[in-house]
Order: structure tokens, then C-alpha cells, then sequence
């Protein structure tokens, strides 16, 4: 009796977690449930990261290191987090994303746990930059990734909620973080912070994988059966797909069966209309093959290797132009994402401000950088807007206000630069990865291949940022001197942005140019009714029957 009650918990367990399969993208469902989660991975990955200006005296006057010292604590944690996607775009479709996610919850609470214990900032260079930063890689890119195929319609919405964790950690944690730190110093609250940074294991553990199977119907069950997945792994990592009958026959196959059947008895139009079809949807299948768009089922009676015909990182994107600009923009405006707050509060201390005050610019920043993802999610969701021009017009605002830091000298200059900089920064933020899930740039078909390598390419700036700020205040003295690196990388960020949707146009109406070349000669062969009925319903014994088979 026990063991049968044991055996039915874990029946339930294992049906709870096991993946879930739809139709058709559920917009709702489970996804609300990885919309939860993925918002507590926000609070402490990003949330963390960007408050870790909070300990920036304290390790400069602990190790006696400049400013460009410490602050390659952060840059090294943002290149490890960024250039190693790829690493967890493989892994995660590889193995799923739930356990990928939890070993990533492991790997940032072992290393802020042990910074706490560092004696050197070349120790903390590996605790927080090199531990934690692959852990921050393994759970905020594959949480995005899974949360993005729960969600269609409401993606914009759901997606700028959820990643407003990182804003409401800045704007709580912050100042709580801040009193802890005085109570108990600094080396006490970083283990604080990694004790509380364990609970991404949990969240990684509600990652349940979305499989979408649409519905057969009737004429479609006996020709065209879905694949049914082979192991666990190919099941957890199922990805969204339009099934495409497998069972497509060429046109001179077609003509053979209607010669077999009937004794050479006249086919119906729709017979014929049916298999011009077939073979019009055999071709584009097969371009779009070609071109890495995707890949056409396999007939059911050849053996597939799902392994082989899944890619785990898709570097074909990088042939694409569009792609290219997309990952340029991200390159140079990850150098305005995380100076700004590592040095917006020493910028408040030079400028007047006390030292217990200056916190509050912080929470400025993050309480308007939660109403700009609001917004922008609540404005792409209801508004026929398109979503791309719309990033770039919060760009090339974002880089005027990083030019504006430099110029304000009083408080309420800086809360207004603050105030403007986090709404901007909010909108950027919550869409330039979801937005490699629109056509405009990628498609979600190949955005979770695709990610990887994008957020690979923003690595080197993330790893450039910091310090180069760094570099710059110790030159000058003037934190406010940061801010420049920020504006011109942000700025060069939105030239690229601006070149995205030109060059995919360009690329489409240059392959309907092609198409349509390829396609004049084959249309003026076939267009003719009198030799294709004439090849079609010959008798066995006429000359055009003969003819045409020993062209065949």
C-alpha cells in the first residue's frame, strides 16, 4: 500500500513537471508560472549586478584598488555572462533548460558566497567575474528563451513584466542591502546575498518545456503523422514547429500513379490542382531547407537522428545582414548598460550629494526603469506599432541622456537623468533579446539557436564598459567623464539599429528577384494543358506514353 502510494505521488510529481503540450502557443497557462520565475532569476542575476556599486568604496579602500580595478569585478562577470551564451545555448538544448538553470542557481550562490571570503580583488575576479558570471549565463538565457515560446500575442507584455525584477531588486535591495552592509560589513552581506541567491535552484526546477503539436485532422492523420519524440532530451527541447505533410510526391510520380490506376482513366482537375501544389510546397519546403530557415519532416518510412537534424547553435545567422546590424547595435549599446550604475552614486557624491543620499539615485533609476518595461510592454501589445522602430527611437533618446549626466551639477538634475535614464533604459532593455523572436530581425524559429550567439557578440563591450569609464575617471577625476564612453556607444548602437529593417528588405526582395527568375522558364514548360493531359492519359501503347518513359 505504501509503495503504491509512493509510486502514484511520483506519478503526479512527475506528470506536474513533465512537459507540457499545446496545440498552439498557449499565451497563459504554465507560462505564467515561467513568467514568475524568470522574474526572480531578473532580481538575482541583473538585480544584483547592478547593485553591486553599493560595495565599491568598501573594496577599494579593503584591497587599497583604483576605480578601473574593482570595476572589472562587474566587466568580467558581464563577459563571462554574455560570451559563454553560446556554451549555454548548447547546453540547453542539449540537456533542457530546468537543469541547465539549476546548475546555473548553483554556480552564482557558490561564487558570491565565496567573495565574501576573498583576501585579494584578483580573487574576486574568479569568485563573482568568473563562478557567478557563468552561473548568471546558465539561468537568465535559457529562462527568456523558454518564456518566449509560452507566449505569443502577450509576449511584449509578459516579457516586460517579468524582466522588471532587476528594477524592483535595484530599488529594494539597494537600500536594504545598503543597511546590512553597515550593520554586519560588507563580507557578511555577500554571503547573505548567496544564501538568498539560492532560491534560482527553485526556479529553475519550474521550467516545465513546452511542446506545440498541432491538431490533426481527419484527411491529414493517415498521410502526414507527427514525429513522436525519441528520448527525454529531444522531448524537453521540443520546439515550436508548423508540421508539413512528409509524404509530398513529385509531379512525375503523380503522373505514374495516375497511368497505374484505372487502366489510363481520366483524372479529376482537383487531382491534378492537389498535385502542383505538392510539388509547389516540396520546393519552398526545400528552400527554406537551404537556407537554415528549418527543416521539413522526414518521411515516415526514413529512419531520423534528432540529433542531427536539430541544430545546437545556429552560426548561419551570421550570414544574414540584418542579424549582423542587430548584433552591432548590441555590442555598443551594452557599454551604456552597466557603467551608469556602478558610478551614478560617487557621480552624486563629487556633485554635492552626502554619501547616505546618494542610494537614492539608484532607486530613482530602478523605479522608472520598472514604468518604461511596463509601458513599452503594454504599448507593442496594443498598439499596431512596429516593434523595431520603436527601440530605436528609445536608443537614440538614451544616448541623450547620457550626455545630460555629464552637464547637470545639483541633485534634482541628476533624479530627472536618473529618472529619464531607467524609463529609456526599461524599454531598451526588455526588448532587444525578445525582439530576435520577430521577423524583422530572426523569427522564433530560430531565435533559441540563434540567441547565443548574439548575446556572445554584446560580451566583448560588456567586458569593455566598466572599466573604460574606470579609466576615464581616473585620467580626469570627473565621474561625470564615464558617462561620455556611455553616450558614443549608444550612440553607434542606434546608426546599426537604424540599418536592421533596410537590409532585410533588401535581402527578401533580392530572393523573390531570384525566385521569380528561376521560376519564369519551369512555368512557360508546364503551363501548356495539352502536353501535361497528353502525358498523363496516354494509352500504354502510345507514342507519347513510350516517349515519356524513356525520358524517365
Amino acid at each position: 500500500m505504501a509503495l503504491a502510494t509512493m509510486m502514484g505521488m511520483m506519478s503526479s510529481v512527475k506528470g506536474c513537471m513533465g512537459p507540457n503540450v499545446y496545440p498552439e502557443v498557449p499565451d497563459g497557462g504554465w507560462g505564467w508560472v515561467v513568467a514568475v520565475a524568470f522574474f526572480f532569476v531578473e532580481v538575482f542575476t541583473y538585480g544584483v549586478i547592478k547593485s553591486f556599486g553599493i560595495f565599491l568604496q568598501d573594496l577599494m579602500g579593503e584591497f587599497n584598488e583604483t576605480n578601473s580595478r574593482v570595476s572589472w569585478v562587474v566587466s568580467i562577470c558581464v563577459f563571462i555572462m554574455a560570451f559563454t551564451a553560446p556554451l549555454s545555448t548548447m547546453m540547453s538544448n542539449r540537456f533542457g533548460y530546468r537543469p541547465v538553470v539549476m546548475v546555473g542557481g548553483f554556480l552564482i550562490s557558490l561564487g558570491t558566497i565565496c567573495s565574501g571570503f576573498a583576501t585579494s580583488i584578483n580573487e574576486m575576479y574568479i569568485t563573482v567575474g568568473i563562478v557567478s558570471g557563468l552561473g548568471y549565463c546558465m539561468t537568465f538565457l535559457p529562462t527568456i528563451t523558454i518564456l518566449s515560446q509560452y507566449f505569443g500575442r502577450r509576449r511584449s507584455i509578459v516579457t516586460s513584466i517579468a524582466s522588471s525584477g532587476e528594477c524592483v531588486a535595484v530599488f529594494a535591495l539597494v537600500p536594504a542591502f545598503t543597511a546590512i552592509k553597515d550593520v554586519i560589513g560588507w563580507r557578511h552581506c555577500m554571503v547573505v546575498i548567496g544564501v538568498l541567491q539560492m532560491s534560482v535552484i527553485v526556479c529553475g526546477a519550474l521550467l516545465r518545456p513546452i511542446i506545440i503539436r498541432p491538431k490533426q485532422t481527419d484527411a491529414d492523420s493517415s498521410s502526414s503523422p507527427l514525429k513522436e519524440p525519441q528520448g527525454k532530451y529531444e522531448l524537453e527541447n521540443e520546439l515550436t514547429i508548423n508540421s508539413v505533410d512528409s509524404g509530398v510526391q513529385s509531379l512525375s510520380s503523380s503522373r505514374t500513379n495516375l497511368n497505374n490506376s484505372q487502366g489510363g482513366a481520366s483524372p479529376d482537375k482537383n487531382s491534378l490542382a492537389e498535385a502542383e501544389v505538392e510539388e509547389q510546397q516540396a520546393c519552398f519546403n526545400k528552400e527554406e531547407e537551404d537556407e537554415g530557415y528549418g527543416k521539413v519532416a522526414a518521411k515516415p518510412s526514413e529512419p531520423t537522428n534528432a540529433s542531427a537534424t536539430s541544430k545546437l547553435l545556429d552560426f548561419s545567422v551570421l550570414r544574414d545582414g540584418g542579424f549582423v546590424c542587430y548584433s552591432l547595435f548590441g555590442l555598443f549599446a551594452t557599454l551604456g548598460f552597466f557603467a551608469p550604475q556602478l558610478y551614478v552614486m560617487e557621480l552624486g557624491v563629487s556633485r554635492g550629494m552626502s554619501r547616505d543620499a546618494a542610494p537614492a539615485l539608484l532607486s530613482t533609476m530602478a523605479a522608472a526603469e520598472i514604468v518604461g518595461r511596463l509601458s513599452v510592454g503594454w504599448l507593442l501589445t496594443r498598439l499596431p506599432l512596429r516593434k523595431i522602430n520603436v527601440l530605436l527611437l528609445c536608443t537614440v533618446l538614451l544616448a541623450g541622456v547620457l550626455v545630460a549626466f555629464t552637464l547637470v551639477l545639483d541633485f534634482w538634475g541628476l533624479a530627472v537623468c536618473c529618472a529619464l535614464y531607467g524609463f529609456l533604459l526599461g524599454t531598451v532593455c526588455s526588448t532587444h533579446i525578445p525582439m530576435l523572436a520577430e521577423d524583422d530581425v530572426l523569427g522564433i524559429q530560430r531565435m533559441p539557436s540563434a540567441v547565443g550567439v548574439y548575446v556572445c557578440i554584446q560580451s566583448f563591450a560588456g567586458l569593455a564598459g566598466p572599466p573604460l569609464g574606470g579609466v576615464l575617471v581616473d585620467k580626469t577625476g570627473n565621474y561625470g567623464s564615464a558617462f561620455y564612453s556611455c553616450a558614443v556607444g549608444m550612440g553607434l548602437g542606434a546608426l546599426f539599429l537604424g540599418l536592421v529593417r533596410p537590409l532585410k528588405l533588401g535581402m527578401c526582395q533580392g530572393r523573390r528577384k531570384g525566385q521569380s527568375a528561376e521560376s519564369s522558364p519551369s512555368q512557360s514548360s508546364t503551363d501548356d494543358p495539352v502536353d501535361f493531359l497528353d502525358v498523363d492519359l496516354a494509352g500504354e501503347g502510345s507514342p507519347t506514353k513510350s516517349n515519356d518513359q524513356s525520358v524517365v
